[in-house]
């Protein structure tokens, strides 16, 4: 089993859905992103191919392009609703839009240019700030809200995996 494959096989949702709260969830996806950023510094310091790289990095910019949807369209949404702090809401949605904007340019760009492990590298420190301003920050305040993080939960994970399962099938599959 080559590495990226079993670093796929680490990260896959459950065969059975997980009965997580939204931010248990939403937690066990920053913990299963930074595995891959890790994984794609082994890539690298390890002289992998371009090719090897382009396969990581696809993987991890369509798991963090999954995650900052379902926080957009649902957790963001049901915070501001729970009256959360909106400026801690504001700034994780400029947080993913920055992020997005680089995912886009890993997108465009050649494993084998310049910039490219650059790029996947500042993209990494970018969402560990992210990813410590919501555990730190938001997420005590989701909590203190009094949210129902239980079903909310359920709604992350039907939408996750509607979305994983788009992400991972083929242009015929979706025909």
């Amino acid at each position: 089993m080559s590495i990226l494959d079993q670093v796929v096989a680490r990260v896959m949702p459950a065969k059975e859905a997980e009965e997580l709260d939204a931010i248990e969830l939403l937690k066990k996806d920053h913990d299963d992103v930074d595995r891959l950023f890790k994984d794609y510094e082994e890539l690298v310091d390890g002289n992998f191919s371009p090719e090897d790289r382009r396969l990581m990095s696809t993987r991890l910019c369509g798991m963090l392009a999954v995650h900052a949807m379902i926080e957009e369209e649902i957790f963001y949404p049901a915070a501001r609703a729970a009256k959360v702090d909106s400026d801690l809401l504001d700034e994780a949605e400029i947080e993913h839009g920055s992020m997005k904007a680089l995912i886009a340019d890993i997108g465009e760009a050649g494993a084998e240019q310049r910039l490219y492990d650059a790029r996947v590298k500042v993209l990494g420190e970018y969402v560990r700030h992210h990813v410590k301003e919501e555990e730190g920050e938001l997420f005590p305040a989701c909590k203190d809200a009094g949210m129902n993080l239980d079903a909310l939960g359920k709604r992350l994970r039907k939408r996750k995996d509607a979305l994983m399962h788009i992400l991972q099938s083929t242009p015929a599959d979706l025909s």
